[in-house]
């Protein structure tokens, strides 16, 4: 079952050349092609399925600084201000609000590790607030139970997956960009070493800039260049129940299960960091480099099946670029749920908030979050091949930090001051050992 989308039309026309190329239509690439025609550059952004159809449609739509790692933090909280600048600018509602994200525990070690960056996070002036036994029990009172404490960020917030990159790709056509849907790119054509043009399935677009914004599929689309991009996917499952439930909070988390309000009333149930673990060439290919995150996180994974491999967005094999690709036979990732852990996630949902008892189920689906070997996102213009940028591998983490992202992707490529530091974010960062450079949050 596919998740909730909005659909929006968009352009047919393949442009004979642009500026800038954006590959891939997902919170990365709407954004990064709509700072980039905001600019005044002439960019296409060309999408294989429909604009906003996979992970940035299918996760829990937080817009979080709380428990970011420090070398996301910036993007996170220069995001925030984006998400509401952008909605003005476009005059849409992109359904984001600083409703505030609240976290419960009554894990003393981890409430200890919230604490720990509390005080990191206040010195880059986040507010973010502890919460003692009394308090963290009163803002929890929908559970009926005492919380040994928790954390309350009162300036994070939610926006809306179903909306947000469909909303922002009409920001593109706004600022005179083009969009295409169901265009897949299939390479990229080099002149003198340096990129030329990006080959389509309707058709070559001369150009001397590209951002691969693939997600899951940024592996393999670099591999047909010789490029290589450790990734490794996980399948997560989510569920919906519909409106009924009133007064709960905005977005809650807890280790048992985690929520969030729906603007349609509904709630959006999961449970962090659970996921089916469906090998794919890539990953294997790749093995080496996630040890680490496998070794801190194997609790968290489920054996899953071959549905990531049937799939082929990770797969290492040469396709030609005059004939069909894997993304042309899979347009969008649509992967199966778990339906044991989409039972489990409503029976603890169920268990920590009695209002939601009752309510059917609206919807459940499932995407693949594709991640780096230490979960910070790779965004980098020096990768191997002059005039391609890099952004993806957002681990999960993506949407939130969307409209930073694709805001330091347009700095890098019109010349103006990054609004952080890219070196962090270097693809060549992985030649190193990554024993103890897992995120940590």
């Amino acid at each position: 079952m596919p998740s909730p989308l909005l659909h929006i039309d968009t352009q047919t026309q393949l442009p004979e050349s642009a500026d800038c190329v954006v590959i891939g239509a997902g919170i990365v690439g709407t954004c990064a092609a709509y700072w980039l025609a905001r600019a005044g550059h002439k960019v296409v952004l060309v999408e294989k399925g429909r604009v906003g159809a996979e992970q940035s449609s299918r996760n829990w739509g937080w817009c979080r600084q709380q428990n970011r790692d420090a070398r996301e933090l910036p993007l996170s909280t220069r995001s925030l201000a984006l998400w509401e600048e952008m909605a003005a600018d476009i005059g849409e509602d992109l359904g984001f609000r600083r409703c505030g994200l609240l976290y419960l525990s009554d894990d003393q070690a981890e409430l200890d590790g919230w604490a720990r960056w509390g005080a990191f996070a206040r010195g880059e002036g986040v507010d973010t607030r502890m919460l003692g036994t009394a308090e963290a029990t009163e803002r929890a009172r929908d559970t009926g139970k005492s919380w040994a404490g928790g954390v309350w960020s009162p300036t994070d917030g939610t926006a809306d997956p179903s909306r947000a990159a469909p909303l922002i790709a009409r920001g593109i056509l706004k600022h005179g960009g083009t969009v295409i849907q169901n265009c897949a790119a299939r390479g990229i054509e080099t002149a003198a070493g340096a990129v030329c043009g990006v080959v389509t399935e309707q058709g070559t677009i001369r150009t001397r800039q590209v951002v691969l914004s693939g997600g899951a599929w940024a592996g393999s689309f670099l591999h047909q260049s010789g490029i290589f991009f450790p990734q490794a996917s996980v399948r997560s499952s989510i569920l919906s129940v519909a409106p009924g439930a009133e007064g709960l909070p905005p977005a809650l988390h807890t280790a048992a299960v985690s929520i969030t309000r729906r603007g349609d009333g509904a709630h959006t149930l999961a449970i962090s960091g659970k996921s089916n673990f469906d090998p794919t060439p890539g990953t294997l290919r790749g093995a080496r480099h996630f040890l680490p995150m496998f070794a801190k996180r194997w609790r968290a994974l489920a054996p899953g099946g071959l549905q990531a491999w049937q799939a082929g967005f990770e797969t290492r094999r040469i396709w030609a670029l005059d004939r069909e690709t894997p993304m042309e036979r899979v347009r969008i990732l649509d992967p199966r749920p778990s339906e044991a852990l989409v039972a489990e996630t409503l029976r603890r949902a169920q268990r920590l908030l009695p209002a939601l008892k009752g309510l059917p189920v609206q919807a459940k689906w499932a995407g693949y979050i594709d991640s780096t070997p230490d979960g910070v996102p790779v965004i980098d213009s020096d990768i191997g091949i002059p005039g391609v940028t890099l952004a993806a591998g957002l681990s999960g983490h993506g949407f939130g930090i969307g409209p930073g992202v694709g805001h330091l992707v347009a700095d890098l490529l019109t010349g103006r001051s990054p609004i952080t530091d890219v070196a962090q974010y270097s693809l060549s960062r992985f030649d190193a050992s990554q024993w103890g450079k897992v995120a940590q949050f």
